[in-house]
């Protein structure tokens, strides 16, 4: 990991202290971390424990499940790609894994070239390949027709952006080198964050498990029923339980590789022995998701990093001295609505928006330091709170600045329905979605709206497409954990009707054009246009709520090196082979 952003001791906070989302971004410098120790002779401990408030039920984190668990965090050095997300929320180049670089000429195409000593932990060497199949995967271009005719994607991707862009990748199976060519007039201005971390999954395996000898092969001449096995795979073939690890599956690029997986013992990462960059500083990380005996763990002293959304778990004790910090992060606390059933008409979801306490949320469970630049309700789902374009968004925001139950309930009447029920699910047991959800189920009361808890620990953001609940409470781009960019990608993303994450089926051709010209814009005035245009027509009608930007709570046990809180999709895991834990 070619690491250029490192821990700056000023940015370090005493327990409860409030920091910023800018501040946080402040760690970034341009030296590389040491695994030399600083300041003690003591001996280091081999193995650190890492609690996440989210599971991790599978190794692919590119599925719309998988993208909403907590393998982003759990795997980012276990499956590295061409960048990786730093604590200023921008992908930053990983020159371990390769380069990429733009070849001159009209239009955009990219050069990637692979490390010559990669090579996965099984030892079969890293190619082009691995590139094919995450373009395949994301560009949503092979599809199928389902029951009803439909034609729909093949592999459940939760998100397409700039792999939609992408006319062909040009690849020898078994090379090195790769000539991503994007479509004339589509050059994509965040380029650089495709194929990234545990974007690139090891297509030997998808290849040999759906039984496709010539997997490039297959993709690049439209094979659909290879393709289609291929897919079969790819979405539920890197299944993750406690206790049922086949270790051939789940071969590893980076400096850590799985070892085991039991609910006693966590997820095991050990030292990598085929990595070919720096050695990591500590031989094993064990990770501690939900559905961990994570508070054994916790009492027994072997959890020294904690990274949690604030108050949603409880077992952040991390010791004497520990260095706690309450951040605000890149992930935007939303609802997300489904839009059939009780939210097939719009009127529907504007009643429950008008209802919600936006404020009352924001100061009781948001961030109400103003010195954090986050000074109430988030108004914008397309630009970060932190842009200098951000407040041209307000002015559609504006009709649900404050509660008013008399709108609601005329919505709710428009919406052709007496009184309304409303399941709302999220990954439980959370006691701040809970107080959430209390503290809208009592506003929206008086509107006819009557607010279901239908929080659970077996919660999935399919759940809402497959009509099990009619609305999610989750992060950016529906994370049960971690979340968010400073490009908004994600988020842009799921709101569009080609994106697997965009669960509740919203589906506005405008809306889609606007988003994809969000992709090439190359000036603020362009993004600015675009982005108001959208927001005007997302205010209307409603198919997500932003509610707050998450502060999350990051802890690091006393004597931990290299410990940088990332209050992004990474998590605090984003540098976890430069960890050393000195007792």
């Amino acid at each position: 990991m070619a690491v250029t952003e490192r821990n700056d001791p000023t940015t370090r906070r005493s327990p409860r202290r409030r920091g910023t989302l800018l501040a946080c971004a402040a760690v970034a410098s341009t030296l590389a971390f040491s695994t030399v120790a600083c300041g003690t002779e003591e001996e280091p401990l081999h193995s650190i424990g890492y609690a996440i408030d989210n599971t991790v039920t599978t190794y692919n984190a590119n599925t719309v499940d998988g993208a909403a668990s907590g393998a982003r965090q759990a795997f980012a050095r276990v499956l590295p790609g061409f960048g990786y997300v730093g604590p200023s929320g921008r992908v930053i180049a990983d020159t371990d894994i390769g380069t990429a670089s733009v070849v001159p000429g009209e239009g955009l195409t990219v050069q990637y070239r692979l490390s010559p000593d990669a090579v996965y932990s099984d030892g079969v060497p890293m190619s082009c390949d691995d590139l094919v199949l995450a373009w395949a995967a994301s560009s949503g271009r092979f599809t199928a027709p389902d029951e009803a005719g439909k034609q729909v994607p093949l592999f459940d991707a939760a998100h397409r952006g700039g792999y939609a862009d992408i006319d062909r990748v040009d690849c020898r199976p078994g090379s090195k080198e790769a000539t991503v060519v994007f479509r004339p007039g589509r050059e994509d201005t965040n380029w650089r964050s495709l194929f990234s971390a545990t974007e690139l999954m090891p297509a030997h395996v998808a290849a040999g498990r759906s039984g496709v000898a010539d997997l490039v092969g297959a993709i690049t001449t439209n094979d659909t029923d290879a393709v289609r096995r291929i897919a079969e795979f790819w979405n539920t073939g890197w299944s993750l339980t406690p206790g049922e690890i086949d270790p051939a599956l789940f071969p590893s690029a980076g400096p850590y590789r799985i070892e085991s997986y039991t609910a006693e013992d966590g997820l095991t990462l050990v030292a990598n022995e085929r990595w070919w960059g720096n050695a990591p500083g500590t031989d094993r990380i064990v990770v501690w998701p939900r559905g961990t005996d994570v508070s054994a763990a916790a009492e027994d002293g072997r959890i020294h990093v904690v990274d949690a959304a604030e108050g949603s778990i409880g077992h952040s004790n991390l010791g004497d001295g520990a260095e706690v910090s309450t951040v605000v992060s890149r992930n935007l606390e939303q609802l997300v609505f489904a839009t059939s059933g009780v939210f097939q008409d719009p009127a529907a979801r504007r009643a429950v928006a008008l209802c919600v306490p936006r404020t009352q949320l924001f100061d009781e469970l948001g961030a109400s330091d103003e010195s954090d630049g986050v000074t109430g309700p988030i108004t914008s789902r397309l630009l970060a709170p932190d842009s200098p374009l951000y407040p041209q968004t307000a002015p559609s925001a504006e009709r649900y600045a404050e509660v008013d139950i008399d709108a609601a309930r005329s919505e709710r009447e428009a919406s052709g329905q007496d009184r309304m029920q409303v399941r709302i699910g999220y990954l439980g047991p959370d006691d701040r979605r809970a107080r959430t959800l209390e503290l809208i189920g009592e506003s929206c009361r008086e509107a006819g709206i009557d607010i279901v808890d239908a929080g659970s620990d077996t919660f999935a953001p399919s759940q809402l497409t497959a009509g099990e609940v009619d609305a999610i409470l989750v992060g950016t781009a529906t994370a049960a954990g971690a979340g968010g960019t400073a490009d908004m990608e994600d988020a842009r993303d799921a709101l569009h009707s080609g994106a697997g994450s965009n669960v509740g089926g919203y589906s506005i051709g405008r809306v889609d054009e606007l988003l994809d010209g969000l992709l090439v814009a190359r000036d603020n005035a362009a993004v600015a246009g675009l982005a108001t245009e959208a927001e005007r027509i997302l205010w209307g009608d409603v198919p997500t709520l932003p509610l707050f930007a998450q502060p999350r709570t990051i802890g690091f046990a006393a004597g931990i090196h290299a410990g940088v809180p990332n209050p992004t999709t990474a998590g605090a895991g984003w540098n976890m082979d430069r960890w050393i834990l000195r007792g």
